[in-house]
């Protein structure tokens, strides 16, 4: 099967989330999936730009629609992809938004030209789950990820709302449960896979990140995981980036690593660093990597 996609990568793929954005573009171009980035895209509004003016959100959004509706024509692309899901819920939202006519008027005045609100609009984790099928993982999995229990944490967005995100059930995901099994790790239940993590109030309000993300660390520890697995950059990032905060302020003790699905496929598949990109991991998975290596008899 041929995929193209209009490829919007977000601004933490090029920053805090570097490796995450490396690592998709790895996984999709061993599965065939071609990604064409959106030229002189920019920033989608992440997070906070809606609670400010939605109409002026929207317009951050319709300007890459935009670009992208001129590509997918012109190149006859399958639709656009991201692997952020606040890219994601800003894109579809605002999509779903041009429905009304009245609003799809306001955003056409801004951005200065006219706008569709029908192309497919999906997540790397979608498309690789539904448009391709996990079987797909099968034939790239050299390095099966034996012995090592996982918790997958989707975060609260990437399915929600049901009505807009139209991806998998959006009480019980099982996306990436699935993928994690495809690529040999053990899937443990998790029943805190679609909480909130505390999202963009890392700088605002650490109390309700340590709070939140706290309680996250925790219900994988009691399940006894070895690592966090996620699909979103702002989840990854305070789970992992402020673990050591987190500890601090709830007298706990965590060392757990939070890898994106993205860098375990790579693992799996045998890529080299260049791909994984695993030392930009604020937790060092080096010692679990090293263990589960010796475990099974193949070396550190």
């Amino acid at each position: 099967m041929s995929l193209s996609y209009a490829y919007y990568p977000g601004c933490s793929g090029l920053g805090t989330s570097l490796e995450y954005d490396t690592s998709t573009r790895a996984l999709c171009r061993s599965l065939g999936i071609e990604l064409v980035e959106i030229p002189d895209w920019s920033c989608c509004g992440s997070t906070p730009a809606h609670a400010v003016d939605h109409l002026l959100s929207a317009c951050l959004v319709g300007r890459n629609l935009g670009i992208a509706d001129d590509m997918a024509e012109e190149r006859k692309l399958d639709g656009i992809i991201t692997p952020c899901p606040s890219c994601l819920k800003n894109l579809k939202t605002t999509q779903h938004r041009l429905a009304d006519p009245e609003f799809h008027r306001k955003v056409e005045l801004v951005v200065g030209r006219s706008l569709r609100a029908d192309l497919p609009i999906k997540s790397v984790l979608q498309v690789v789950v539904e448009d391709l099928g996990i079987q797909a993982l099968a034939k790239l999995v050299k390095e099966p990820l034996k012995g090592l229990k996982v918790v997958p944490y989707y975060g609260c967005i990437m399915v929600r709302p049901p009505q807009i995100m139209q991806f998998d059930d959006a009480e019980n995901p099982m996306a990436l449960d699935n993928l994690l099994a495809e690529l040999g790790a053990e899937v443990l239940p998790f029943p805190l896979k679609t909480d909130c993590c505390g999202a963009s109030l890392g700088t605002t309000r650490q109390d309700v990140i340590a709070r939140l993300s706290g309680r996250i660390l925790d219900a994988a520890e009691e399940a006894g995981a070895d690592a966090i697995v996620t699909a979103c950059p702002l989840c990854q990032l305070n789970l992992d980036m402020r673990q050591s905060q987190i500890n601090k302020a709830n007298h706990s003790g965590h060392n757990m690593p939070v890898f994106y699905y993205s860098q375990l496929a790579g693992l799996a598949a045998g890529q080299g660093e260049t791909s994984t990109m695993l030392d930009k991991l604020c937790v060092s998975p080096r010692p679990l990597l090293a263990a589960l290596a010796g475990h099974t008899g193949e070396g550190a």
